[in-house]
């Protein structure tokens, strides 16, 4: 496997891998903190540990996705579903702070809730990172917070210990409000993390690398994330063929609309999909 020539080590080990990420996905804005910043609060910020401890903060965060469906739906969702879309739209871009450096530059950020601030209106997240796993050879090993550790296996471990470290905490927030147990909560998280990084290696023109490497991250026997990446392929009428993957958990949108279910959900038919992926669909 070919990976992307290293470039000298930066002033952050993740800064320029966090600009692809802004290119790849302009819809967010990603702003790393200089050291004397301090992480935005109030004005319409949600630091993600306040979301964490699970109370007034997480009430405000849910009452955008609340009112989000509302405007777009003409209905008022279950309280389970509001929950649900909130933890989406939180974690599916957070997370893609501790992947995307990974799978462009072979670097893995701690990502501290206390160090992470999401601006909903906005849409800017902005993050502090202070220490970071890397390989050896990487010159941002020099760098104060490196931590280097011996390979590739090695590194993958870091990226499931520093995911699993920040969306934990965030778990215990969301879970009263979702009426699921931890095993699906994890199959969440599983989603999430393919379905973002799947999503930005296709907007960098690298997707079979990415579907590679999370088959890779995510074996399914590692604990406590559920399910594989699921990834399939599926044969199109003229010979196409036609990747997809079968989500590990439920995004609950069927309760809103029942007849129009992500491509990706096992509830989706495979004559559906085709129909759906086709490049003239």
């Amino acid at each position: 496997m070919t990976l992307p020539a290293l470039l000298p080590a930066p002033a952050s080990p993740v800064a320029d891998a966090y600009a692809r990420l802004g290119e790849a996905y302009p819809g967010l804005a990603f702003r790393e903190l200089e050291p004397g910043d301090a992480v935005p609060a109030g004005e319409g910020w949600f630091r993600a540990d306040e979301l964490a401890a699970g109370g007034p903060a997480l009430d405000g965060f849910l009452a955008w996705d609340a009112e989000q469906i509302r405007r777009d739906y003409g209905e008022e969702a279950r309280p389970d579903v509001v929950a649900s879309f909130g933890l989406h739209r939180y974690a599916w871009p957070t997370l893609l702070l501790i992947t995307v450096p990974w799978f462009l530059r072979r670097r893995v950020p701690r990502v501290d809730p206390a160090s992470v601030a999401y601006h909903r209106t906005d849409s800017r997240i902005v993050v502090r990172v202070t220490d970071f796993a890397c390989l050896p050879g990487d010159p941002a090993a020099v760098l104060p917070g490196a931590r280097v550790v011996r390979d590739e296996a090695a590194l993958r471990d870091e990226v499931r210990t520093a995911v699993a470290d920040h969306i934990g905490p965030l778990l215990d927030g969301f879970a009263p409000r979702m009426r699921r147990g931890r095993r699906a909560l994890w199959g969440m998280v599983t989603d999430e993390i393919v379905e973002g990084l799947w999503y930005i290696g296709e907007r960098l023109g690298e997707r079979q690398r990415a579907m590679t490497e999370l088959q890779e991250l995510l074996p399914g026997t590692v604990k406590p994330y559920v399910g594989t990446p699921g990834f399939r392929t599926l044969p199109g009428p003229s010979g196409e063929r036609l990747p997809t993957r079968d989500r590990a958990s439920c995004c609950l949108f069927y309760t809103l609309r029942p007849d129009d279910t992500c491509v990706t959900c096992p509830r989706t038919c495979d004559a559906d999909r085709v129909a759906r992926l086709l490049p003239n669909a």
